[in-house]
């Protein structure tokens, strides 16, 4: 899966939690979830969640803490996809 692919179904996934819907807008792979986007960290549990289901992958506590920009996000997403 290409890496724009990746990040459009990311962007997808994480739409619903964020409250800075003009971060959103511009998001990059410089984005935080926390700080850039204001997801709250209950919800970035969600997200890692979803991101479960979307991939078939499994996410350990571990790799959903390095999840705190789109870049890393997606550095898991394709470790986890390689893995499989």
């Amino acid at each position: 899966m290409s890496d724009t692919n990746l990040l459009e179904k990311l962007k997808t996934i994480v739409e619903p939690y964020v409250q800075n819907k003009e971060a959103f807008s511009t998001i990059s792979e410089e984005t935080d979830f926390i700080n850039d986007l204001k997801i709250n960290s209950a919800n970035l549990i969600d997200v890692a969640l979803d991101v479960e289901d979307e991939f078939d992958i499994m996410i350990e506590n571990d790799d959903m803490d390095k999840m705190l920009t789109v870049k890393s996000s997606l550095e898991v997403i394709e470790q986890k996809l390689a893995e499989k």
